[in-house]
């Protein structure tokens, strides 16, 4: 028996709402939107500068580094000599007044408190060296 798709009286409104133009339109808006974006990001215009060819020769200068460590019992040390925090103070203030301070690594066991990290951190600043890097392990 074969299956009819008429409307039994022609003459009666259709109950359904036809979706297929308002689903164009919610296609139409996206493709809208997602060429418009990209170039809403770029709104300041900007002349950067472009790399010479000379600068690619030069190597960067070598920094000296200077290494603070604190252990396991809280205690300092200056690259492999042990000092006290009044020590410490005494040396950070010597390559303060360097013409280019050279580079402070502290490296500090994972055991201690923090705030003698810190503490080595506020004489860093004290002294505005800001050439600073705290170690950690690569896992």
């Amino acid at each position: 028996m074969a299956r009819t798709f008429h409307r039994k009286n022609r003459l009666s409104a259709v109950t359904e709402i036809n979706v297929t133009p308002l689903i164009d339109l919610a296609f139409a808006l996206l493709i809208i939107f997602m060429i418009t974006t990209p170039l809403l990001e770029q709104t300041i215009p900007l002349d950067l500068p472009v790399e010479s060819k000379d600068s690619s020769s030069q190597k960067p200068k070598k920094q000296e580094i200077r290494n603070v460590s604190i252990d396991l019992d809280g205690r300092y040390y200056w690259g492999e000599d042990e000092i006290d925090i009044f020590e410490l103070k005494v040396r950070i203030g010597e390559i303060a007044e360097m013409a280019e301070p050279p580079v402070v690594h502290i490296r500090a066991s994972g055991g201690i408190l923090y705030q003698e990290v810190v503490d080595v951190l506020n004489i860093l600043k004290q002294e505005n060296l800001s050439n600073i890097s705290l170690d950690t392990n690569v896992k």
